[in-house]
C-alpha cells in the first residue's frame, strides 16, 4: 500500500511540474510584433521598393504571424504580406519568381518544415528598407 501511494505522490509531482512549466515558457517568449521591433532597433525605414534581386540576399527570416526579413548586406528589407497569420518560423519558404527578381506580386508557399506538407502561404507587399541610424559624434 505504501508503494503505490508512494508512486502516486511522485506522479502527481511530476504532473504539476509539467503543467506548471508553459506558463514559464511563454511568457519568455516574444511575439512577432516585439521580435520584429527588437531586429529593428537602431534602424530606420526607408522608401518601399517594389522588387529585390534574387540570389543576393544573406538571409530570409520569417517572424511569427508578421513579417518577412530579408537582408541585403547591413540593410533590412521588411515584408508585412497578406495573410500573415500563416507565417511560422519553422516553415520552409518556397517562391517561383518569374523574372529573377521577388516582386510585391509574387506569393510565397509555406512548407512545414517537419511534415514536409503545405502549411499555407502569403501574398507578397512592398518591400520597407531599414538602415541603421548613423550615430551622431
Amino acid at each position: 500500500m505504501k508503494k503505490q501511494s508512494s508512486a502516486a505522490i511522485v506522479l502527481a509531482a511530476i504532473s504539476a511540474t509539467i503543467v506548471a512549466a508553459p506558463p514559464a515558457v511563454a511568457r519568455d517568449r516574444l511575439t512577432g510584433e516585439a521580435q520584429l521591433a527588437k531586429m529593428l532597433d537602431g534602424r530606420e525605414p526607408g522608401k518601399p521598393v517594389n522588387c529585390l534581386p534574387l540570389g543576393q540576399s544573406s538571409e530570409q527570416r520569417i517572424i511569427d504571424k508578421t513579417a518577412i526579413v530579408y537582408r541585403y548586406g547591413s540593410t533590412l528589407y521588411v515584408n508585412r504580406p497578406s495573410n500573415p497569420e500563416s507565417l511560422d518560423n519553422d516553415d520552409i519558404m518556397v517562391t517561383k519568381p518569374l523574372n529573377g527578381q521577388l516582386c510585391s506580386v509574387d506569393t510565397v508557399t509555406l512548407i512545414d518544415r517537419n511534415s514536409r506538407f503545405y502549411s499555407g502561404f502569403v501574398g507578397l507587399q512592398q518591400f520597407v528598407p531599414y538602415k541603421k541610424v548613423a550615430s551622431a559624434r
